[in-house]
């Protein structure tokens, strides 16, 4: 029997199958691998390379069809359930921008940096809003006959309010007949045969009891106190189990619950005496009111006060043709009462900070004007007094005025305010090192790191911690409800311009009483009592055994700094006013982009606390903006640019008419 040979017999069974397999695989190349055309000498010779490889590469993308850009999207986790899950960024909340600024409320907000919330570099990460508990007034003019200078001085009156109130965490809202007419308990209270002041009284409960929960205060009752007072902190929490009236406040200041409300209006409407009453207290049983004798927070000018503590206005009071005259006298003095009790608060009196002493000036410029402002005496028809609800309180006199100090650190003291100007790292760089051409060389070897956040800090936080860790004491300092009220902030690319009345408004806003506007800076005077008549100077800016800066540094102060603005526009950092810069990414912008993203890179502290400061300013601005919006057309309001709008409250034209002052003073 005849046997083949075969070697692969030899091998075990596995084997058999890879040298089987081992030895297709060399045939196949060796017959089908190579040609006399794919000579390696000849394909080496032919490899394209320089000039002739890109022209090739253009030639085939030239060819190649469009193809549509399609935008990113992350996998979905569920494809690769072993692998490292990647956080989301925080959705966009409402009205959480304002031209480049953007923020995001979170109670992270004191963590050193805000992308480690919100994963985005452009978000600054801000305390929640607090909730403004509602201040409710009463105010109607329909079937009052007045002449024109009384109805504006009630309407500036309305103003004066709504602006204190506000400065001191609360959202005043201005009530009318409409709301009253809501009330179920509206058709009981029109049967009724009433005086004239007790309809007026009953149609400000209607209106409350509308509204529910709440405050209800007279439009001259208005708070003067520091922002911390006990009342008023108890008045801001919004919680009012019992309804609650002051002793010696009259009428001026209630606070309750809406089922306390509608059940003292029962009450009221039952009893049979509420026909010979003037004041719904007398209807009221003794258990209805928790009694309150702590009050110095509220000053209520009623008429008897008036006429009790001004001679001036009692004078006035006393002839019904001088009653417009009083009211017209009335907005001035108690706006330089709120002026002088801001004063009497901070003691110690304002310091404008700067960090960085040398070559800095110009930018200090906005705040000490400012603090200049701030420290001068109001315009005051009765220079020299008191508020009614603090008869020893210090005059603002023109020969001692709150002093004004500049200082290089921070000072978390509660008797002095400060006003904290805060530069870009590219402006505050720009600025120390005299130069507006940054590079990236200069900036790794020739400066330092965050030179605001460790200056500013020195004394609070002291040497040896990093600038990541003084970031919270600066945010607490600007934001806090502690810091909040005894400091203001602003970046220096967008300061409050005094030949702006925009921006002054604002500040109005935020002190809760107009700031003088235009002083006479002779300093002359030729009385002892306050007035415009007399400004103080300029502080001195000394530190230590550093010159005072010459004219001819001021200039070129000035000269960089325009070029940092602009330069800020530029880059997508917005200058002067806060509106987005140019475009990006296009042309000589993306290399001014790349620079000011390498300088914050370098300065991260730094660029963190500007970016803090700058949305914290807007929100401020959004927040108060979206109130006007909704208050726009009620009594005392104005519009957007400050100007008077219609109220609904306002008559048509009346001549001749007598001047009635409004019985809500005598309330």
């Amino acid at each position: 029997m005849a046997h083949h040979w075969n070697p692969c017999t030899y091998l075990p069974r596995r084997l058999q199958i890879v040298a089987s397999l081992t030895t297709f695989l060399l045939i196949c190349l060796l017959f089908f691998g190579t040609s006399p055309a794919d000579d390696p000498t000849t394909y080496v010779n032919h490899v394209p390379f320089g000039p002739e490889l890109r022209a090739g590469a253009h030639q085939v993308v030239d060819k190649l069809p469009s193809i549509p850009k399609v935008p990113y999207m992350a996998p979905p986790q569920w494809l690769n359930p072993f692998g490292d899950q990647a956080h989301t960024p925080p959705p966009e909340q409402t009205n959480s921008s304002s031209g480049e600024a953007r923020w995001y409320a979170d109670f992270k907000w004191r963590n050193p940096f805000s992308s480690s919330t919100t994963l985005d570099e452009e978000r600054a990460v801000l305390p929640p809003l607090a909730e403004r508990p509602r201040v409710y007034t009463y105010f109607d003019s329909v079937g009052r006959r007045k002449d024109e200078k009384s109805k504006e001085a009630e309407q500036e009156l309305l103003q004066v309010w709504r602006r204190a109130w506000w400065a001191q965490g609360f959202k005043p809202v201005v009530l009318g007949k409409a709301e009253a007419m809501n009330n179920p308990l509206y058709r009981a209270v029109q049967g009724l045969e009433l005086e004239e002041e007790m309809e007026t009284e009953m149609m400000r409960w209607l209106a409350w009891g509308n509204m529910g929960t709440g405050i209800l205060a007279n439009w001259l009752a208005v708070p003067m106190a520091a922002y911390d007072d006990t009342m008023l902190s108890f008045l801001r929490r919004g919680e009012y189990p019992l309804l609650t009236r002051y002793e010696g406040l009259g009428t001026g200041l209630f606070v309750g619950n809406k089922i306390s409300i509608e059940k003292t209006l029962k009450e009221a409407i039952s009893n049979p005496q509420i026909n010979t009453t003037r004041s719904l207290i007398e209807t009221a049983s003794l258990d209805t009111f928790l009694i309150e004798d702590k009050h110095a927070a509220i000053a209520f000018y009623s008429t008897s006060t008036l006429k009790e503590k001004y001679p001036l206005l009692k004078t006035k009071l006393e002839q019904t043709t001088t009653i417009p005259d009083a009211l017209t006298l009335l907005p001035r003095l108690i706006n330089a009462h709120l002026h002088s009790t801001w004063q009497n608060t901070f003691s110690s009196g304002i310091s404008v900070l700067k960090p960085a002493p040398e070559h800095t000036t110009t930018l200090l410029l906005p705040a000490v004007e400012l603090a200049r402002n701030l420290s001068q005496c109001a315009d005051s028809p009765i220079p020299a007094s008191c508020p009614p609800n603090r008869p020893k309180c210090k005059p603002c006199v023109s020969s001692s005025h709150l002093p004004i100090t500049v200082q290089t650190v921070f000072r978390n003291t509660t008797t002095l305010f400060t006003i904290g100007t805060v530069p870009h790292p590219y402006t505050l760089l720009s600025l120390l090192h005299s130069r507006d051409d940054l590079n990236v060389k200069f900036i790794r070897r020739e400066t330092d790191r965050d030179l605001w956040t460790l200056a500013a800090t020195k004394e609070l936080i002291g040497n040896g911690q990093s600038s990541f860790f003084r970031l919270p004491a600066l945010k607490d300092a600007v934001a806090s409800e502690f810091g909040r009220a005894r400091s203001l902030w602003f970046t220096a690319e967008r300061p409050p311009r005094s030949e702006s009345e925009k921006d002054l408004e604002e500040l109005d806003w935020w002190f809760g009483f107009e700031i003088p506007r235009h002083p006479l800076d002779d300093g002359k005077s030729v009385t002892p009592v306050p007035g415009p008549e007399r400004r103080p100077p300029p502080p001195k800016d000394e530190f230590g055994d550093s010159p005072p800066p010459s004219d001819a540094d001021l200039v070129k102060e000035k000269a960089l700094f325009e070029k940092s603005l602009m330069f800020m526009q530029r880059a997508g950092r917005g200058g002067v006013g806060g509106a987005k810069g140019g475009k990006k990414n296009t042309g000589g912008e993306k290399d001014l982009v790349r620079t000011r993203d390498m300088v914050e890179a370098w300065n991260l502290a730094d660029t963190e606390i500007w970016k803090f400061v700058r949305a914290w300013n807007a929100r401020g601005r959004v927040e108060r903006r979206g109130w006007e919006e909704e208050e726009e057309g009620f009594g005392g309001s104005r519009g957007r640019w400050g100007s008077r709008v219609g109220s609904r409250f306002e008559e048509p034209k009346v001549l001749n008419g007598a001047a009635l002052w409004p019985m809500v003073l005598s309330m």
